[in-house]
């Protein structure tokens, strides 16, 4: 067991300049997982309280993490960051940059530093503590983590398991919150495992995870990071430490003597576990709710331990907080969207996506980016681009220069429901969508009910799965449409608003 420890004594203009976190929009009633599990698992009942999160179809570990870098970029527009880092246990790709699809998404320069980190829901959080002991002055860095883990159905993981992203920003700045001390602790624990190839977690008792995990590495850590910075553990306002076992982090508080009400709230209830994106959702949920100068602990269990102890500044936290979400009660939709269930798509279904990566590579900032092209000389929006303008009133030749519709707000124009060709959530839903500022196209809609769609609806843009090569085990990725739900619509009256 190795253990070290390293106080923070840098410039306070270097910290944490923004958190986030990105939550799908479907929340599965766990009640409605116990209905068909009750007949042989009943022993699920104690844990089929509220909803967990999970992922549509066409979300994975990398679109849910380019929604929480876009979050950190709408809250600080100017900060580019220098570096990249994707922590996940559930990469779609085993051999390909997973961190360069998300960064060619954010529109990151070409020399930015990328890579991935995994195996362990530990692992957003070492690179954290890494980013903010980095000298002050050293160029912003990004970290995202995001998880679409799945859990063998009727198992204790299938309830607490969920689907989501968060995301920090590191760097010089105006700091929500400045390190105060970290440790980090080793310990080859193996709490649960899952090999290279399988699909679902093995976890081991409970009791013993608690009692010789939880209990003496996670505790002895804490003791050490504290010990670090002269801090008593009443001092203590928020302490963050996911723990998918019942009531871990409050039996960790209780021996440490950090009052209960520091205790920060997991969202069990309403999201669930993010492995390894929760131990920075949990630190956004604190910094949002921290006074001041106020001290939070924020601590990660797996393969050892890391606690990190931050002091909030007076800075207000940037962005948004995720919603509420819309409830699911279909458990076979949740089944199909994970691949558990093969049903029965008809011959519409069997078609071969063969993706030419040579054509990809030529087509990448249009897919990449949502490129389109403006017209240098009468401003006219377009996509795709071409060298011919698209304006009956220009038709200059060679005068488009790249313009991204990532992030332009559009509305719809028109939109079909069609139920007889194939997606994966029926019915398919496309439309003509018009750009703010200029640009018409075709576009496919996602998240969106049957009876949402209307004629200038406010949309936005998200980036998703399109579709899936099964035969060589690829998928590509392209922007969809959906609606910006909570906007003000300039077609409703103020009544309806």
């Amino acid at each position: 067991m190795l253990i070290r420890g390293i106080v923070n004594d840098i410039n306070s203009e270097h910290g944490l300049l923004a958190t986030t976190r990105y939550v799908p929009r479907l929340r599965l009633e766990r009640s409605e997982i116990l209905a068909q599990h009750r007949w042989m698992a009943p022993g699920l009942r104690g844990l089929a309280k509220g909803q967990r999160a999970i992922a549509s179809w066409d979300e994975d570990s990398v679109t849910m993490a380019v929604e929480a870098g876009r979050l950190l970029q709408q809250a600080l527009p100017a900060t580019a960051p220098a570096g990249l880092t994707l922590a996940s246990t559930t990469l779609p790709f085993a051999e390909r940059l997973n961190a360069g699809i998300v960064a060619s998404a954010l529109g990151l320069a070409p020399e930015a530093v990328l890579r991935d980190v995994a195996s362990s829901n530990r692992a957003a959080l070492t690179e954290l503590a890494a980013a903010l002991q980095r000298p002050a002055g050293s160029a912003p860095q990004m970290l995202l983590a995001a998880e679409r883990r799945i859990a063998r159905p009727a198992s204790p993981q299938e309830m607490l398991f969920s689907d989501g992203a968060a995301g920090a920003l590191v760097g010089l700045g105006k700091p929500i919150a400045t390190l105060v001390a970290s440790h980090s602790t080793y310990a080859d624990l193996v709490d649960r495992f899952r090999l290279t190839g399988e699909e679902h977690d093995y976890g081991w008792e409970e009791r013993w995870v608690r009692d010789e995990g939880y209990m003496k590495i996670a505790t002895a850590t804490i003791r050490l990071c504290l010990a670090d910075a002269g801090v008593a553990t009443a001092d203590v306002a928020h302490f963050a430490m996911p723990a998918p076992l019942a009531r871990v982090n409050d039996a960790v508080a209780k021996r440490l003597g950090i009052p209960a009400s520091a205790v920060v709230s997991a969202e069990h209830e309403t999201v669930g576990d993010l492995g390894s994106a929760q131990p920075l959702a949990m630190l956004d949920i604190a910094l949002r709710a921290a006074a001041p100068g106020a001290l939070i602990l924020v601590v990660a269990f797996g393969s050892g331990c890391d606690a990190l102890l931050l002091r909030r500044t007076s800075v207000p936290c940037p962005g948004p907080t995720p919603d509420t979400g819309r409830s699911e009660t279909s458990y076979m939709k949740y089944l199909s969207f994970t691949g558990q269930i093969d049903l029965e798509w008809g011959m519409r279904a069997e078609m071969d996506n063969k993706t030419a990566l040579t054509a990809a590579w030529r087509d990448h900032a249009r897919a990449s980016r949502f490129e389109g092209g403006r017209c240098s000389r009468c401003g006219t929006v377009q996509f795709p681009r071409s060298q011919l303008c698209v304006n009956p009133d220009c038709r200059a030749q060679d005068t488009q220069e790249p313009t991204s519709l990532a992030d332009v707000p559009a509305r719809v124009l028109s939109h079909t429901s069609d139920f007889l060709a194939y997606t994966p959530n029926p019915p398919f839903q496309f439309g003509h969508i018009d750009f703010e500022g200029g640009g018409r196209v075709l576009m496919e809609f996602a998240d969106t009910d049957p009876a949402e769609l209307r004629v200038g609806l406010p949309l936005r843009m998200v980036y998703r799965v399109k579709d899936f090569d099964r035969n060589r085990g690829f998928r590509r990725y392209f922007w969809k449409a959906t609606p910006m739900r909570g906007a003000i619509d300039p077609i409703k009256t103020p009544e309806e608003n």
